[in-house]
């Protein structure tokens, strides 16, 4: 199995930046899409951006030109470039690993982290 393990999370000012990491522990083998989702209270979770194993990303449209997903090239790293943040940015961020193994696809979900963002 996998295990995200998610870090980067904190306050920050409106128009600030962070980034998040999120890193695959465990059996990390044919890991294919990464992503990051968020929820905010009272919120859906929602797909803030994802990348595949051949590089190709995928964002919401409310975080296109602001957020930048990428991995590291052993493609057990994803990382979120979160620039110019508003405070509808600030919610719990969660880190999605979908794994391929045989016929199967699995999907492992991070516990969470913080992002708030004062205005």
């Amino acid at each position: 199995q996998v295990q995200p393990v998610e870090s980067g999370g904190g306050l920050v000012q409106a128009g600030g930046s962070l980034r998040l990491s999120c890193a695959a522990s465990g059996n990390s083998e044919s890991i294919n899409v990464m992503g990051w989702y968020r929820q905010a209270p009272g919120k859906q979770r929602e797909l803030v951006a994802q990348i595949n194993s051949g590089g190709s990303t995928n964002y919401a449209d409310s975080v296109k030109g602001r957020f930048t997903i990428s991995r590291d090239t052993a493609g057990n790293t994803v990382y979120l470039q979160m620039n110019s943040l508003k405070p509808e940015d600030a919610a719990v961020y969660f880190c999605k690993i979908e794994q391929r193994r045989g016929l199967y696809s699995y999907q492992y979900w991070g516990q969470g982290t913080q992002v708030t963002v004062s205005s």
